[in-house]
């Protein structure tokens, strides 16, 4: 298996903080280094984020959408977002320990899932019944 230079760490940097807001500009970065879209980067601490994460607790559909759609690896916090109910049910049913999982910035599920707004309502509420954070 061929090795490839590691990405430059200001790119990757500069792609997960975008990924929070500005579609764009993630189009842009992703299309200037492709293999940037599962790219991770630590903000300390073991608080590691990849630029769907930025866009799963941001609330950033579009942006998490684009990201998916071009080789993104999905999670169940993106899916709480997207509103993604049999996806998240799925996922904690085989591994139950996920409901106390906390994503980037030590977020929770349940604020993942408001961030989705009306199209995760129904995340929301079965988190609640649930008592999942």
């Amino acid at each position: 298996m061929e090795t490839k230079p590691a990405l430059e760490s200001k790119l990757v940097k500069e792609f997960v903080g975008v990924a929070h807001t500005d579609l764009a500009r993630t189009k842009e970065l992703l299309a200037q280094e492709p293999g940037m879209v599962n790219a991770t980067w630590d903000w300390g601490g073991g608080d590691f984020e990849t630029a769907l994460g930025a866009a799963a607790h941001m609330g950033r559909r579009d942006i998490a959408l684009y990201l998916l759609e071009h080789g993104a690896r999905f999670d169940v916090f993106a899916a709480a977002m997207l509103g993604q109910l049999e996806a998240v049910q799925a996922a904690l049913s085989i591994h139950p320990a996920l409901r106390n999982t906390r994503g980037a910035h030590g977020l929770t599920l349940l604020h993942h899932a408001r961030q989705g707004g009306a199209e995760a309502q129904a995340v929301v509420e079965y988190f609640q019944r649930e008592g999942i954070q």
